[in-house]
């Protein structure tokens, strides 16, 4: 790679009482790239996402985000790479059942302080991009499942961020909706840069990215 690496685990170790998840993990996530963490159930690699993107902290080991420590950063600084710098898609969506679609993408924009009508217009532009704008008005119940994750993808865009991390986000969907998932972020994500991390036990899905990671037994390979 020409560029620095974007993000980095070094040596990293995570045990949630007896069982120890992540056992000396390494990897870099360049800018722009698409890397899938693969593996077995079990094997650590939602554990090493929520690691990468700060939810949890390492037991022992370094990670870093465009040469910050994670582990040094505030509280409160991990909160804000969370709205801004990092977007997050899950394997169900998780968004919130009581707001429109539209509502949910313009979300993080509104609580960074962007004003109604500039982050609805922002939410707007990337449903469409998404080809979701039909759901725009509804509730995420009244929505498709592969229709939610869409809208998910956008809510995950809409700030700008520079890595994504999409833990299962087809794992819900048949394979047909699953790919097109796929190939919209990817699309998405190319256009402006954006590195993602994604966690996935499908091969078809680990199809879409530039470099394929294993874990095997807490360690990264």
């Amino acid at each position: 790679m020409s560029s620095p690496p974007l993000l980095v685990a070094d040596g990293v170790s995570k045990s949630f009482g007896a069982t120890q998840a992540l056992n000396g993990a390494s990897l870099q996530v360049y800018p722009g790239e698409v890397l899938a963490l693969t593996g077995p159930s079990g094997s650590g690699k939602s554990t090493l996402l929520h690691c990468l993107s700060g939810i949890l902290d390492p037991d022992s080991g370094r990670v870093s985000f465009d040469g910050r420590d994670l582990g040094g950063l505030k509280d409160r600084e991990r909160s804000a790479l969370r709205r801004g710098a990092f977007g997050f898609v899950f394997q169900f969506g998780q968004l919130v059942p009581e707001l429109t679609c539209l509502e949910n993408v313009a979300l993080p924009l509104r609580l960074a302080g962007v004003r109604r009508r500039k982050a609805e217009r922002r939410a707007g532009d990337l449903l469409d991009r998404l080809e979701v704008t039909e759901v725009a008005g509804k509730r995420p119940g009244q929505a498709s499942g592969g229709q939610g994750q869409r809208v998910a993808v956008a809510r995950a865009l809409v700030t700008g961020p520079r890595v994504i991390f999409a833990d299962e986000p087809t794992g819900a969907l048949d394979t047909r909706n699953g790919e097109q998932v796929m190939r919209m972020l990817v699309a998405a994500v190319r256009e402006r840069g954006t590195a993602v991390v994604l966690v996935t036990h499908e091969e078809q899905i680990a199809a879409y990215a530039d470099r394929k990671v294993t874990c095997r037994d807490g360690v990264a390979r």
